[in-house]
């Protein structure tokens, strides 16, 4: 790929990152609020954020703010919505807020995507190793450098 190809490249994945960080914004969550796009020959073809299934009340956290075991990781959401679609996550980019745990790991190799983009590196890095032994490609970009459009620099705020 050439320089040019590698910087809009890198334009991309800061914008496809951007928004979902907004779309993080939907989770109910308050300990953190994670968000994914699954994104193919640059169309969004799926999306996600941490939660609880659908028909379950939208509280993330039990009464010792604990994250209840049912809850469902934003790229758990983002994979199972495409399932239920037309379209194929097959070659496709999963864009997301938090390095993936060995859990969704495993359903993003299953899914047959072929690219990983994240925000903020989580402390353990089962799921980043699985990824790398599988052969897909995992791209680490800070929260401090993603950016949008005008200048405006979106940092950690969870």
């Amino acid at each position: 790929m050439s320089k040019t190809n590698d910087n809009k490249q890198f334009l991309l994945d800061q914008r496809y990152l951007a928004m979902a960080r907004i779309w993080a914004q939907n989770s109910y969550c308050t300990r953190r609020q994670v968000g994914a796009l699954l994104v193919k020959d640059k169309m969004i073809i799926s999306d996600g954020y941490n939660g609880t299934p659908s028909g379950f009340e939208n509280e993330c956290e039990d009464c010792n703010n604990m994250t209840k075991p049912y809850v469902l990781h934003a790229e758990a959401n983002a994979i199972t919505k495409v399932a239920r679609s037309n379209n194929s996550s097959d070659g496709s980019t999963l864009y997301i807020t938090a390095s993936p745990c060995i859990e969704c790991s495993k359903l993003i190799i299953q899914a047959g995507i072929k690219r990983v983009v994240f925000a903020e590196k989580y402390h353990n890095t089962e799921g980043l190793d699985l990824l790398e032994r599988a052969g897909i490609e995992v791209v680490h970009i800070e929260n401090e450098l993603i950016k949008v459009e005008d200048g405006l620099i979106l940092g950690n705020h969870q």
